[in-house]
């Protein structure tokens, strides 16, 4: 059935009327979420946590950890959205969960793509980045760090209002201002990791990086896509029409996230850029066998 927006929200008729202890007026999704989505989720990104968790173990590849742990916190938000989809639609804690942890889950994936840059540069070279490794590292962790702070605080004070039929408009705001951050913050990575494909362009088709590459941008363009959907939603207001549609949901948040992480599956960093601590020896074992190799002549 179409959800229906109005000043009250949204109320199934297929569902009895909420009356449990954590039960809301209204439905704040702005639609009964889809189970068949949701169910599809959970066992896709489990897949991919065995892949990713394996491949990380096993290439050593620590600074990539945080993608597994993205990924478990996208199945807990999209096992409480299937209890959203089966159990109660109207219950105020499953929402919560589900919001915070799709909302959570990709900062660390993010974490896990800001890492991967910062491998990329241990390993073509310092004089190609703008930004020293370990600072890129830590600017933009701490900046995904305080947005999503922001924004779960905003979606949970939306709950409590929406829960009270209190005007959320300012929890919608404190919302909005942490996406924007985010959108703004990874914005200035993609940039940087242009400028430095740019500057390493030679280096990378030495180093036969060049798809990875491809595959990486790729990934950081769907994860960023992903975030400028959430602050249009939000920018446009509750009850309205990204954010009271699911296919939006579907193909905008779903969607990109699935589909990056699939991506860095088949190239995962830790078999195709290696360790952070191998890319450095490596880099310094063929700066002894130059050094070397003058000596002998």
């Amino acid at each position: 059935m179409k959800p229906l927006a109005g000043a009250d929200g949204y109320v199934d008729p297929n569902w009895p009327p909420p009356g449990g202890p954590n039960d809301t007026p209204i439905i704040i999704y702005g639609y009964t979420p889809s189970f068949s989505l949701a169910l599809l989720a959970v066992i896709l990104f489990a897949a991919l946590l065995v892949a990713h968790a394996w491949q990380t173990m096993h290439r050593r590849s620590w600074y990539f950890l945080t993608f597994p742990v993205g990924l478990t916190f996208e199945i807990a938000g999209y096992i409480a959205r299937c209890m959203s989809a089966k159990v109660n639609p109207y219950n105020l804690i499953y929402f919560i969960i589900s919001y915070f942890f799709v909302v959570t889950a990709p900062v660390f994936l993010a974490a896990g793509i800001y890492s991967t840059l910062s491998a990329l540069i241990h390993r073509l070279g310092r004089s190609y980045s703008v930004l020293p490794p370990k600072l890129v590292l830590w600017i933009f962790v701490t900046s995904d760090v305080i947005a999503t702070a922001t924004q779960v605080t905003g979606a949970s004070l939306i709950g409590v209002k929406q829960s009270n039929r209190e005007d959320p408009a300012t929890a919608n705001n404190i919302l909005l201002g942490g996406l924007a951050y985010q959108v703004l913050a990874m914005g200035i990575f993609v940039i940087l990791s242009a400028l430095f494909a740019w500057r390493a362009r030679k280096k990378l088709r030495d180093e036969s990086l060049v798809m990875f590459f491809l595959v990486f941008a790729s990934a950081t363009l769907l994860i960023y896509l992903r975030t400028c959907f959430r602050l249009a939603e939000t920018a446009e207001g509750l009850g309205t029409n990204l954010s009271t549609r699911e296919v939006y949901f579907g193909t905008l948040e779903f969607a990109p996230v699935a589909l990056a992480v699939i991506l860095l599956a088949g190239w995962h960093p830790g078999r195709c850029v290696g360790s952070k601590l191998a890319g450095i020896g490596d880099h310094r074992k063929r700066q002894e066998e130059l050094e070397m190799r003058v000596r002998s002549e």
